[in-house]
């Protein structure tokens, strides 16, 4: 089980993306406009960085839903590995087995 002040630090982090997402790409838009004058580019730049550094997509870190593990996670089952196994084991992920031979 991870320390839960990195799970909540995460779900902070989640909140924070989906607040600023919109003003995030709007100002992005902007600075990657060519039409636009170089100054107003500037501005938009300017402004980009005084958003919370948190607000990025890019510092948002896939966790297990069930244990909070940082690694060994599946996309699209939202999972880690030993979450996963525990899951298959008991016979609550349907059509997965685990193997043995």
């Amino acid at each position: 089980m991870a320390k839960k002040a990195m799970v909540e630090r995460e779900k902070k982090r989640q909140r924070l993306v989906a607040r600023y997402a919109a003003k995030r790409a709007e100002l992005k838009a902007i600075a990657a406009d060519e039409s636009r004058p170089m100054e107003e580019r500037f501005k938009a730049n300017l402004k980009l960085a005084q958003l919370p550094r948190n607000s990025s997509a890019t510092r948002l870190h896939n966790r297990c839903q069930l244990s909070g593990r940082p690694k060994a996670y599946y996309r699209k089952l939202k999972l880690s590995r030993i979450a996963l196994r525990d899951l298959a084991s008991k016979g609550q992920i349907p059509g997965m087995v685990k193997s043995s031979w």
